[in-house]
């Protein structure tokens, strides 16, 4: 199905040549041969500096949610901002649904309309569209780049290159600043065949993450798509591939523009914006990924990572062994007191039976997957039974398509719920599975935490990540794990999907205020609407209590700050502090909180004996006191910056770690001054909650642009030498080290 080569390889006359034989075969040297990829043609045109090792991006236009563009918005008026330079669009899609923060959620929204008005942006309101769709069908362009707040900002099927990151960068870009990083390696995905009937987008994502994901392939690169299956592709299944590049790690994805983009994008009334895209012969890769698409199966990822993927035939031939995995899966990861129920108790007649299906958000919730769903379904019911099904589509374009044609009508009549265009399931706020009960989901994401469980209540659920196809095959069967491929005739996804676009929607409710900005119009705040608290710039030494220590393989960012209920306080960073980490370590809170308070206390008055005793015997004068989360690899999953931001609201000065798991979530901890501290593979790190961790001339060495901290680890009554690094650190991200965070340092700037 897949064949990976971790190697530079050229693309030439239709096939691979190895880096080693290129010059045999006349090619040019791999630097100069890079310049063919799609990737480098779109980077250089967006580049604003002549170095192309080091780039300094400049985005066409960027995206928020409601759960980040307060604090985006928040952050880059205190930073000096006047009006938003380039085009923003404010999306309303993770909109929270629930009286947990009073009225704060449609509070968000109104001061997300006036902000529009005053700084001059577009205001997509809430039910309208969900983030991604709505720039695809209104943005995403051949040779554009776009840059969003939410890690699955993927636009590369209509050859738009776009980047999720977290808040501090669209604020940067909102600053009139660059995107910098350095020049990402660039990894050919080459498509051959047609996938078979029951096949669908979300398997052969899946298939791809579980082969990527563990050995990181990708991490940080980009995926260039091509080769002859992508012709076999509709717009809707080149998307629902894409948009799931996200959870292999890699920076960013881009795709050939062909006639079928083109097509497409006349429908959306764009056709203008089209222009022809493909790698040049003799282009240069650094890694080949190839893909059978007509050998893909239908896939199910299993609690708790879309990499923990198999095909359904081989879950259903190994249900005892892989379910009994889940189960410990999930007393390791939610550190449970009590064991829950086996999952295996739901294997009845050798048959796995599931609780709930959900098909929805950017990924599941396409015109393409809710039709081939509803024809499976047409004229069928899914049953009185426990199993019951949701249907969110993506769009309200593409809600009234379907509507128009029927396919809503025949999932209503199946026994299906039909939900608004809303992010919900996929981020833990909408279709909460029953305690104990397993969900099998068309959406980005199956972590802790995002299904709305409580593990600190006793209460667990459990999600799966399988196609819409293989989703509706199960509710055919009344619950009954099914794969799509297992039907006697399952539909077959054209590479044309005949559809038709009606934006009126848009037109009624949407606010267009690009480029219009109006100085006069107030920002309406909400009372729970706060502005950042004051951070401090870098001391010249630091002493660390290290206040959460987390040994899991990777932690991600739902568990640094989980999403759900949590969105309620979006809007205000101390109340929202208050979840950081409550569902991994509830005691991190506290903890932070003690640390914090004393160093408020030796900003204000040094000679408080507390003062003293905290210091250890450091000088209050010199020596800052902050907290520290240790982690094996932070940061996979959502681009959030709350999963840094709230550990510095907390006083948070650091994190240590092995390996950062994506590069937004190192960007976020710089863009908040919190020092990305990693140590050396192998390096022994037996630190415990409590425990010390001493960095002298901390100020001297970033100033100095060093990358080696030596340090000390008061640990178990011991003081045991250890060793910091700060690699890969550019003179920028070293200032907004020193000065704080990035609001002081452009706010310091704006003041000069």
């Amino acid at each position: 199905m897949l064949k990976i080569t971790c190697e530079g390889v050229y693309y030439k006359n239709g096939g691979f040549v190895p880096a080693k034989d290129g010059p045999a075969a006349g090619l040019p040297a791999p630097e100069k041969a890079r310049e063919g990829t799609m990737a480098h043609a779109i980077l250089k045109a967006h580049n604003t500096g002549d170095n192309m090792e080091e780039l300094a991006i400049r985005f066409d236009a960027m995206a928020s949610h409601d759960i980040t563009y307060v604090g985006i918005i928040q952050t880059a008026r205190a930073s000096g901002m006047q009006a938003f330079p380039l085009p923003y669009v404010l999306t309303n899609c993770h909109n929270s649904l629930c009286a947990v923060g009073g009225t704060i959620n449609e509070d968000d929204h109104v001061f997300g309309l006036s902000a529009a008005k005053k700084y001059g942006g577009e205001f997509v309101p809430a039910h309208q569209s969900v983030i991604h769709s709505y720039m695809r069908e209104r943005y995403a362009a051949p040779g554009r780049m776009i840059l969003g707040s939410d890690s699955h900002t993927r636009y590369g099927a209509y050859g738009t290159m776009a980047i999720g990151e977290g808040g501090p960068e669209l604020a940067r870009q909102l600053l009139s600043k660059t995107y910098n990083i350095p020049y990402p390696k660039v990894i050919a995905i080459y498509l051959t065949g047609t996938p078979i009937p029951g096949v669908g987008p979300q398997d052969v994502a899946l298939e791809l993450i579980r082969s990527t994901f563990k050995d990181g392939v990708v991490k940080n690169a980009v995926m260039e798509f091509f080769g002859p299956g992508v012709a076999n592709l509709s717009m809707d299944y080149r998307s629902g591939i894409d948009v799931m590049t996200t959870e292999t790690t890699c920076l960013s994805s881009i795709w050939p523009a062909d006639h079928t983009l083109k097509a497409h994008l006349a429908v959306l009334g764009r056709g203008e914006a089209f222009k022809p895209q493909a790698p040049a012969d003799g282009a240069y890769y650094d890694g080949l990924i190839e893909v059978e698409l007509d050998k893909i199966r239908p896939m199910i990822a299993l609690p708790f990572h879309p990499s923990n993927a198999y095909t359904i035939q081989e879950f259903q031939e190994n249900l005892d062994e892989l379910l009994h995995q889940v189960d410990e899966d999930t007393v390791r990861q939610l550190k449970l007191k009590n064991r829950p129920a086996s999952l295996r108790e739901k294997i009845v007649d050798g048959k796995f039976r599931v609780d709930q299906g959900v098909i929805a958000g950017c990924s599941g919730g396409t015109y393409q997957n809710i039709v081939r769903a509803a024809q499976i379904l047409d004229g069928r019911a899914i049953g009185s039974g426990e199993f019951w099904l949701s249907v969110y589509p993506t769009s309200q374009p593409v809600n009234l398509e379907l509507t128009r044609r029927g396919y809503i009508a025949s999932l209503m009549a199946a026994g299906a719920s039909i939900r608004s265009c809303f992010c919900g399931p996929c981020f833990g706020a909408g279709d909460v599975p029953a305690n104990g009960a397993f969900s099998i989901r068309h959406s980005t994401r199956n972590f802790p935490n995002r299904e709305g469980s409580k593990p600190s209540d006793g209460q667990v659920s459990y999600v799966a990540l399988m196609d819409a196809r293989s989703i509706a095959a199960t509710a055919l069967n009344g619950g009954v794990l099914t794969g799509a491929d297992e039907l006697p005739a399952p539909p077959a996804d054209p590479a044309e999907e005949p559809f038709a676009y009606d934006d009126t929607p848009y037109k009624a409710r949407v606010y267009f205020g690009v480029g219009r900005p109006d100085p006069g119009q107030e920002l309406v705040f909400g009372p729970n609407i706060a502005d950042w608290p004051e951070q401090v710039a870098l001391p010249e030494n630091l002493l660390l209590t290290v206040c959460s220590a987390i040994y899991d393989p990777v932690t991600t960012t739902d568990e640094l700050i989980p999403s759900g209920e949590t969105s309620s306080y979006r809007s205000n960073p101390v109340k929202l502090s208050e979840f950081a980490l409550s569902r991994k370590d509830p005691q991190y809170v506290p903890r932070a909180k003690e640390v914090l308070a004393v160093e408020r206390l030796r900003r204000t008055n040094p000679g408080d004996p507390r003062v003293g005793e905290a210091l250890l015997g450091h000088d209050p004068a010199d020596t800052g006191l902050g907290s520290l989360v240790m982690a094996l690899k932070p940061g996979d999953g959502s681009a959030r910056e709350q999963a840094a931001s709230c550990q510095r609201v907390l006083g948070g000065c650091a994190n240590i770690c092995y390996e950062f798991a994506t590069k937004r979530y190192r960007s976020n901890c710089v863009n908040w001054g919190v020092l990305p501290f990693t140590l050396a593979e192998g390096e022994d790190f037996p630190c415990a909650p409590g425990d010390y961790i001493f960095v002298p001339d901390v100020k001297a060495k970033v100033l100095a642009g060093e990358d080696t901290f030596p340090a000390l680890a008061l640990t178990g009554g011991e003081v045991k030498p250890l060793t910091l690094y700060l690699k890969n650190t550019t003179a920028e991200e070293r200032e907004l080290l020193l000065t704080g965070c990035l609001m002081n340092h452009y706010a310091a700037q704006n003041k000069a």
